[in-house]
C-alpha cells in the first residue's frame, strides 16, 4: 500500500496539485478536528467505492492511519486501483508536524 507523509501532502496542497482527499472517520470526529476532504466513514466505504475518483491520486486519512489503510485495502481488492495513498500517521501526524492548532483526540 502506498503512503504519503503529512509533509508531502502539504507540498501537494501548496503546489495546487490535483488530488482527492477523503476522510474515513465518523462525522462526530470531524467536528473535533479536520483537514477537510470528502467524508466517507469507513463503514460506508463498501457502498461508496464509486465516490473515490480514478482521475488522479486519492489521499485517504483517519485519526492515525489504521482505518484509512483498511479502506484502501477494501477498494484495492474490489477494484484493483493503484491511485490510493494512505496518510501516514493520519490527522494526529498533521497536528504534530503541520498545524498545531488542530485538536488532538
Amino acid at each position: 500500500m502506498k503512503e504519503i507523509t503529512v509533509t508531502q501532502l502539504k507540498e501537494w496542497k501548496d503546489k495546487g496539485k490535483s488530488f482527492q482527499l477523503v476522510d474515513v472517520r465518523e462525522p462526530h470526529e470531524r467536528e473535533i478536528a479536520t483537514i477537510h476532504g470528502l467524508n466517507i466513514p469507513l463503514g460506508d466505504v463498501p457502498k461508496r467505492v464509486s465516490d473515490f475518483t480514478d482521475e488522479f491520486e486519492v489521499v485517504v486519512y483517519c485519526r492515525s492511519g489504521k482505518r484509512s489503510a483498511t479502506a484502501i485495502q477494501h477498494i484495492q481488492e474490489e477494484t484493483g486501483r493503484e491511485n490510493l495513498y494512505n496518510l501516514k500517521g493520519g490527522i494526529l501526524a498533521w497536528a504534530d508536524e503541520i498545524d498545531s492548532s488542530i485538536q488532538k483526540y
